[in-house]
């Protein structure tokens, strides 16, 4: 065990938010899932537990591997992996419109091992580090608009052009996260507001063109405008419901909460150990639960501030800051949807909601933030090495 530790490079204080948060999923996810034990199941609560503890064991398993692996090698990387997105993007596209009642335009089943897994979760870590790869290229460079389209926006738009049949909050996250770091990295600000002009006509035109079908596609977009169109309005729907039992568990919660596997919505509340696992959390756990969870990811971004501004390389600044909002974005964005401050979304929690493909991203992008923290950590102790006192003894004689 001292060994492994050993091994253990980067941030200690990111390994220590991540396993403080994978810890405390257990209880929360274990108490949420004997809903579906009950009504969709064998009855057999511990069989979520333990399916929650093989997709965290596999997703630190990556952030170990992934964290070792010298960071400049995901420059390259990128450029492998964004090819093979794509293709996976357009299978997920292709195949059946259901897997277990669900949108299956979502998720590809893996073959052999016989699990599904959602290709958007992948396209925006990749196209994430990406861009951070294109931006510290063009760095200080006068470049054009025409010279930026075809290596930098044609990837991106693929990419969300595919994902927003299937997943608008997705599409719109990963949009807003690369409109954040081409701006943190320097994009000329004029040609960021023309960027975000296509972004809107071409959503605009999916919209007309997907209204004027009788198909799924219709109907995927009727509930996305309902889902807005009632936020706004603060008018009543048959979706409400959700948020409604969202409210109700978190004004039960009080401060202390009721206990451990005390929830009563988690009963009736759907998606409660993913989706709406927050409000489970505040419902058992109080006040003290939620504020738990809001420090720990403002800690975590925090912590993605100084290991972005000590990194030694702009691609590495860049890499950590892209891979890195989007997890806390994510967290912000499912807490607020349980407390009616944004519309139904479809997000997780990152690290606390049950579901392999979300834990495993967020392990992999948590992996590569490591892997950037983990090389400045080396450099220190090589120039530490270089100025040891036993060296400058050594000089002197």
């Amino acid at each position: 065990m001292q060994t492994l530790f050993q091994q253990i490079k980067g941030d200690r204080l990111i390994w220590a938010i991540a396993a403080l948060l994978a810890i405390f999923s257990f209880l929360p996810v274990y108490s949420a899932a004997s809903n579906l034990a009950y009504t969709g199941g064998s009855g057999n609560t511990f069989t979520y537990f333990v399916k929650h503890f093989m997709h965290l064991f596999l997703g630190f398993s990556i952030m170990y591997g992934v964290h070792k692996v010298p960071y400049k090698y995901f420059r390259g990387l990128s450029m492998v992996m964004l090819p093979i997105v794509f293709v996976l993007l357009i299978l997920t596209a292709l195949q059946g419109n259901t897997i277990g009642g669900a949108n299956a335009n979502r998720w590809i089943r893996i073959p052999l091992v016989n699990m599904s897994f959602q290709t958007s979760t992948l396209a925006s870590v990749v196209i994430m580090v990406y861009v951070a790869r294109y931006l510290s290229k063009i760095k200080d460079k006068q470049v054009s608009f025409k010279e930026t389209i075809l290596p930098l926006w044609i990837p991106v738009f693929i990419v969300l052009g595919l994902i927003l049949p299937s997943n608008f909050s997705t599409t719109a996250i990963i949009f807003s996260m690369v409109m954040m770091l081409a701006f943190i990295g320097g994009y000329p600000v004029r040609y960021l507001g023309l960027i975000i002009l296509m972004g809107i006509v071409g959503l605009v035109f999916f919209v007309l063109i997907a209204k004027s079908t009788t198909g799924a596609l219709n109907v995927k977009v009727t509930t996305w405008e309902n889902r807005i169109l009632n936020f706004s309005n603060g008018e009543d729907s048959e979706e409400d419901y959700q948020i409604e039992l969202a409210k109700i568990a978190i004004a039960s919660g009080g401060v202390n909460g009721l206990g451990p596997g005390k929830s009563m919505q988690k009963n009736a509340l759907p998606q409660s150990s993913s989706d709406f696992i927050f409000a489970i959390i505040v419902e058992e756990y109080g006040l003290i639960g939620g504020l738990f969870l809001l420090i720990m990811y403002s800690w975590l971004l925090f912590r993605l501030v100084i290991v972005s501004q000590k990194s030694d390389t702009i691609f590495g600044k860049l890499l950590v800051l892209g891979v890195g909002l989007p997890i806390v974005f994510q967290a912000l964005i499912n807490m607020a949807v349980a407390v009616e401050l944004f519309p139904v979304t479809g997000q997780t929690l990152p690290l606390i909601s049950s579901g392999g493909t979300s834990i495993w991203m967020t392990c992999l992008a948590i992996g590569i933030i490591l892997s950037v923290s983990a090389k400045r950590e080396e450099i220190k102790g090589r120039e530490f090495e270089e100025d040891s006192p036993l060296e400058i003894l050594s000089e002197a004689q």
